[in-house]
């Protein structure tokens, strides 16, 4: 999986400083995972592991069927003070990155300019982030018997 990518980070500077999150899937296999809170003086959560090809490959495929290259964040509502997220994915000879604010819920996808599109978004981001934090999990916690 030489030619495939994905950057996704969500984070906003407020009160409590730089809080943010983020995951990046490399070609060569490396999972990195970031999360940063100053919020009762926590400290930045920092993850990396090396994930198989065939996780890679699942990885491809999700990104894939969720159609979300075929997308464009023209009609996606700006960064603002509340945050931003940005996703960065490199699939080929195919290189996208979108920039958007924050997602507080649902709602905010409905009422986007682009709810189709914006809601394919949404969903890949949720979906790759409960797939690293399942990998993290797996990785980092699982006791031998």
């Amino acid at each position: 999986m030489d030619d495939f990518y994905v950057r996704y980070y969500v984070g906003h500077k407020g009160r409590f400083g730089h809080e943010f999150l983020e995951y990046e899937f490399r070609p060569d296999g490396k999972l990195r995972y970031a999360n940063n809170s100053n919020y009762k003086n926590d400290t930045c959560i920092r993850k990396e592991l090396t994930v198989s090809k065939e996780v890679l490959k699942e990885v491809a495929r999700i990104v894939r069927e969720s159609e979300v290259m075929k997308g464009d964040d023209k009609n996606w509502p700006e960064p603002d003070r509340e945050g931003r997220q940005e996703l960065t994915i490199v699939f080929g000879d195919e290189h996208i990155e979108f920039v958007t604010s924050k997602i507080g819920s649902l709602l905010d996808v409905q009422n986007s300019k682009d709810p189709d599109g914006f809601r394919k978004f949404y969903y890949l981001v949720q979906d790759l982030k409960c797939m690293v934090l399942s990998l993290i999990t797996l990785h980092m916690k699982i006791k031998p018997i």
